[in-house]
């Protein structure tokens, strides 16, 4: 993790803010052991159907927007095209959530992850699994019924380390997912994330926040200092 350039900036983007190849994952449900993850070594363009001349999704830049690290995705599916290039079907940041584009394997390094974090909204719980079994679980601050928190299939983009004075510190771990009320909250996008309750107010196992997951500070420097970029994030109802 790093700490991004102007703590508080980061943070007021983050404000207002999984993916396996498994079914939505809560306490007792069967995750997957491992997810195939993709790092990118240069910018990539992503596309519609593994072919150089297909309709472009999306442009993938190398590096995140707020720490700078790689950008990692986790990869669904493998194909050749006729020319013998490899592509990879990969989970996409950004609007609209749920996004998956094709890219070329070319100037990519293959990673896995053995970690999975996933959302139960009902029961405002965070359950965290390595090797498809549980390690932690943890009450939650969730989405209010005006500003929810969105369900689906995400992945964490990057984690940043906030200051003290920052609110939602210690850590946040950015996530691919968009809120689908606020198209922009306090100069940022509307991403969401999972980060602590330093500097906010609202107790753990209500439903009051714009849309983002609020943990203790234990829980999410404990996640923090274990998950990493392209980690599957399941969000379910």
């Amino acid at each position: 993790m790093r700490r991004g350039v102007g703590a508080s900036a980061v943070v007021l983007a983050l404000a207002g803010w999984g993916t396996s190849l498994a079914a939505p994952a809560h306490a007792g449900a069967r995750v997957a052991a491992s997810q195939p993850l993709v790092e990118l070594k240069r910018d990539h363009v992503a596309r519609r159907a593994p072919d150089a001349d297909a309709r472009p999704v999306d442009a993938i830049p190398i590096r995140r927007p707020l720490t700078g690290v790689r950008t990692v995705l986790p990869v669904l599916a493998s194909a050749i095209d006729g020319k013998g290039q490899a592509w990879m079907r990969v989970r996409l940041p950004g609007r609209p959530n749920g996004r998956k584009g094709w890219i070329l394997a070319a100037k990519t390094r293959s990673r896995s992850t053995a970690w999975h974090v996933a959302v139960d909204l009902s029961e405002r719980r965070v359950s965290v699994y390595r090797d498809g079994r549980v390690e932690r679980q943890w009450q939650a601050i969730v989405g209010s019924p005006s500003t929810p928190t969105p369900r689906g299939l995400f992945f964490v983009e990057e984690a940043v380390a906030l200051s003290p004075l920052d609110a939602g510190g210690p850590y946040a771990l950015a996530a691919s997912a968009r809120s689908e009320v606020l198209q922009e909250f306090a100069g940022g996008p509307g991403q969401i994330a999972l980060h602590g309750t330093g500097n906010l107010a609202g107790a753990l196992g209500t439903a009051v926040s714009h849309g983002c997951i609020r943990l203790s500070p234990a829980a999410i420097t404990w996640l923090a200092r274990r998950i990493g970029a392209g980690t599957p994030l399941t969000i379910k109802a």
